[in-house]
């Protein structure tokens, strides 16, 4: 709920939202980096609520959060109300993801987290196809985009109620010890998950708020009506994103690097499609699936990785990855809805598509290990 329609749920309906309220491709950029913002504010709230009362109350304050977004979404009489709804809702993300990390760090055994961090970020996958999938119903039945936000905060509120019952038996951490804080963090060996967080931010971001939009802008594709397009793109997204349940196989067979290596360029894959191809199915469920499994592996990756090498301190450094994540997040639709403006959805996204590939081009295997700078 809250990585699915809690954060995407406005990329998904730009195109009903934009008519509704006469946003500009630059209001959208600055909304969806307003709800990118309301992530990374959520994420520092997050570490303190988990070190004070354990994971319960974090986890449960961001679904709250969720339910309140959606449900202003759902009643919006204008742009700022709207804009409200979207903080809220993308708030849920960051207050809900770290805690579980804290819990699957002290719960799972170490052989087995991989496996289950994966899981964890892969629930983004069946949300954003559900959330799809809704939006398609509403495009083939005409029911309103505000029933559907009205149905995700009622989900919202079920995912609070099932978490409740969840968490209320997992007890707070051990208060960190001596020199296990953020200072501790700022090492060499963090510079590449902070730099693999910013540039998965931006791309990810800017495919999200702006890839459907700039496919519909293009008449869609052949054989479906324009107004399915933002709906069948997020399905591809998620269906696609699926594959992240196997990022801790893949991660155990294949290793970091070439793991690494595969997620960004995967990511650059999609955005170079949808920038060259939108009008064709190539571009939409190509650029999409390659979207979905860009997101889904790489933030699997940064779960287990921010663990592995910091095992005495898992949730400080995976909450500092996520923070360079949203950091991507909050810059790359402000500066790709100018751009979208200005130059062009397509030179934009070909701009988006190079990042990954300046990053591939300074990445070393010396820089991509994922074993312990000190024991737990």
């Amino acid at each position: 709920m809250s990585y699915g329609p809690g954060r995407m749920g406005f990329g998904l309906f730009v195109p009903e939202l934009s008519e509704a309220f006469s946003l500009s491709p630059a209001m959208v950029g600055l909304i969806s980096s307003l709800g990118f913002l309301g992530f990374f504010l959520a994420l520092l709230t997050a570490q303190l609520l988990l070190n004070r009362r354990g994971p319960e109350f974090p986890v449960l304050t961001g679904l709250a959060a969720a339910t309140l977004g959606m449900g202003l979404v759902s009643v919006a009489p204008n742009a700022g109300v709207l804009a409200a709804g979207v903080f809220f809702a993308a708030t849920s993300a960051g207050f809900a993801w770290t805690p579980f990390n804290d819990a699957v760090h002290r719960k799972i055994r170490d052989v087995d987290r991989p496996t289950a961090l994966s899981e964890i970020s892969t629930g983004t996958s069946v949300g954003i196809a559900l959330a799809g999938a809704a939006a398609l119903v509403m495009v083939l039945t005409g029911v309103s985009w505000r029933l559907c936000w009205a149905v995700f905060a009622l989900a919202g509120a079920g995912a609070l109620v099932a978490n409740w019952a969840a968490l209320r038996q997992v007890d707070r951490a051990p208060p960190p010890a001596a020199g296990e804080n953020w200072r501790a963090l700022v090492r060499p060996e963090m510079a590449p998950i902070v730099g693999v967080g910013f540039v998965f931010g931006t791309v990810s971001a800017n495919y999200i708020s702006f890839a459907a939009k700039h496919i519909t802008d293009s008449d869609g594709v052949p054989g479906m009506s324009v107004a399915a397009t933002p709906a069948l793109v997020f399905i591809c997204f998620g269906l696609a994103g699926l594959a992240g349940l196997l990022t801790g196989r893949l991660r155990s067979w294949l290793g970091l690097p070439v793991l690494l290596r595969g997620a960004m360029l995967a990511g650059a894959g999609s955005a170079a499609l949808v920038a060259l191809v939108p009008g064709s199915w190539t571009g939409l469920a190509g650029s999409a699936a390659l979207q979905g499994v860009h997101v889904m592996v790489t933030s699997a990756i940064l779960a287990f990785w921010s663990e592995r090498l910091f095992p005495a301190m898992p949730t400080l450094s995976f909450t500092v990855a996520l923070l360079a994540t949203a950091a991507g997040n909050i810059i790359g639709p402000a500066i790709a809805g100018a751009a979208y403006d200005t130059v062009g959805a397509g030179a934009m996204f070909l701009v988006t598509a190079a990042l990954p590939m300046a990053l591939l081009a300074v990445l070393r295997d010396r820089h991509l290990r994922d074993a312990a700078t000190a024991p737990a």
